[in-house]
Parts: C-alpha cells; structure tokens; sequence
C-alpha cells in the first residue's frame, strides 16, 4: 500500500462543502502513533515502531502502559502492536502484527504479555486494527499482503474473529476485503464498520447478538484511502485519509466535517473521540511508515486534537 503523493494531493477537495473544524497539536515526540483509545478517561495508543502501548494525560504526560521490546518474530521483522482493546475481567488484549498472534497483558509488568489467540492459520501476512465488544469478543482486520515489500502481491482476506475462550475464526458472512484497517462498533451494537483502504471506501456490517456478522454493504466513499476510524453516537464515521491531509466524518450523505492536518507534519493514520464528553478528536500524526528505524529514531510523529460537535457516546473503540 502506498500513499499518495502529497504534491498530487488537493486537500481543498477533500473539504469541498464540508464543515471544517481547526485542530491544534496537543503532543510530540513519537515514531508511527497509531489505533488510538479513550479509556478510564486516559488516551491510550500505540507506539508502533517502538513496540509499546502508551498513554498520555490532559497536561501531556506519557507513559508506557505496555513494552513489547523484548518479544521476537521467527523472521527477525520487529514487533508492531496494533489495535487494541479490553476484556470484560479488565485484561487488554492487542495484536501483534508481524507475529499474527492477540497477546493479553496480565497487567502486573509493562512486558506482562502471553499469547491470547493464534492468528495465523487465517492471516498469511500482518494482522492489523481490532474492536473488542462488550462481551469480549474481538473483531481483528488484516491487510492481506506485505505492505513493505516491493510491488506486493495483494490479496482479499477476511475479517477474523476471537471468540471470548481466545479462538479465532474467519466471518464467513462476510467474506473477504481489500485491504481491512480501521473497525469500530457502532453505540447499539448492531452495525461494525470498517475502512475498506483498497477500495476507498467504510463498510458497515449487521451484527447479532451472538456477535456474528453479516450483510456487508457500502457506508461511504472516501476520497482517499482511509485508515483508522472513530465513530460518534450520531450515525458518522471519522476516517483518517494518509493521503489527503486530513480527516473526516462520512456519513451515506458525503463528507459532513473535516479537520485539515498539514501534510507537511506527516500522515493522519487514526483518530478517535475522548475527552470528558467524548467530543474531543484525537488525530494520530505519523512520519516515516515504510522505514521503521527511522522512525523509531527521529521520533517526529504528534498528536493533535479538535473540538467538535459531535459525541463518542458508547461507540467502541
């Protein structure tokens, strides 16, 4: 997967007839910030090309919640931890990418982490983002190819999920995507939506109260390639556009709010409403995807932040 080049991109596009709402930058310092989430009144998010969960308060304080530094993969590429999210007993549980493996974090160390669900007989390349219900069952996208090889060879793959006794299986409902990333359940429980990157588009899915899935269809079209995505009480999607330099809510209407995001700074990969009323849009800023080193060592990732008129409500993650 590759981002379009910002020389090419025209983010007037992007917020053409849109409400447009000004961030700010909240907090630097980091290499790839990504899968964000509000959590007993505390952002949580990943660290990738560092290995580490981590957390940040409103003055901007940041500490590591979870170190996967001493993990490795057969294979020597470093451990990337992705989406993330909580048990109903209060255990996280978060994917490791390279690995395909949910790991749970027993929460006594940083580096507390055992191997929760084996996802790799159903992922042959990186496992991705993940939504945890409010029974526990884990809902994990994939991308279906090695992003960082040169002219990938791409593939559909299916949703995975991890059933609350940890074993995984694929949503046969709902067959595969192109390129799966950012998931969320909507306030009720009875839609999923994910970023569909490779076609531009969210996808919503039913959901039934035994948690299976069913009936995929188009929510909405982006005019870039979407990434993370949020969802707010009212029905609209927030999806971050890597390419567009900004990121915005969709609903089945178009584009109804954008929060512009210099391209210069680098990339918006995820977002996701926290703060006390859950109206503040935290937007993770990274630079430097397809170079983990680099990353890591210049550490010029940021977080930025905007208010705006809508509520997280009790829209997971």
């Amino acid at each position: 997967m590759t981002y379009p080049d910002p020389a090419l991109v025209a983010p007037a596009v992007v917020a053409s007839g849109a409400r447009v709402v000004e961030p700010r930058q909240f907090a630097t310092g980091f290499s790839w910030p990504e899968c964000p989430r509000w959590h007993d009144d505390t952002l949580w998010f990943s660290d990738m090309y560092t290995a580490t969960l981590k957390t940040l308060d409103s003055s901007g304080n940041v500490k590591i919640a979870v170190d996967a530094t001493g993990r490795r993969t057969p294979d020597g590429v470093p451990i990337v931890l992705g989406g993330f999210g909580w048990l109903p007993d209060g255990r996280l549980i978060v994917v490791s990418m390279h690995e395909r493996l949910v790991l749970v974090h027993g929460g006594r160390d940083e580096d507390d982490l055992q191997v929760y669900a084996d996802l790799a007989p159903f992922c042959p390349s990186a496992a991705n983002d993940m939504v945890v219900d409010a029974d526990g069952r884990a809902y994990v996208t994939q991308l279906g190819f090695d992003i960082f090889t040169e002219n990938p060879q791409v593939a559909s793959s299916p949703l995975i999920v991890v059933e609350p006794d940890g074993s995984p299986h694929t949503a046969g409902a709902v067959g595969p995507l192109q390129c799966a990333n950012g998931i969320g359940i909507s306030s009720d429980g009875s839609q999923v939506y994910a970023a569909e990157v490779l076609r531009s588009r969210i996808v919503m899915m039913d959901r039934a109260s035994d948690g299976s899935l069913s009936a995929p269809e188009e929510f909405a079209g982006c005019p870039f390639l979407p990434d993370g995505i949020a969802l707010d009480e009212e029905g609209g999607v927030w999806a971050a556009l890597p390419g567009g330099g900004h990121v915005v809510r969709v609903t089945g209407d178009g584009i109804t709010d954008a929060v512009p995001i210099p391209l210069s700074v680098g990339s918006t990969a995820a977002c996701v409403l926290g703060g006390p009323e859950r109206s503040t849009l935290y937007v993770m800023v990274g630079v430097e995807v397809y170079d983990f080193e680099k990353s890591a060592r210049e550490k010029l990732g940021s977080i930025w932040t905007a208010e705006v008129p809508y509520r997280g409500g009790a829209t997971r993650p």
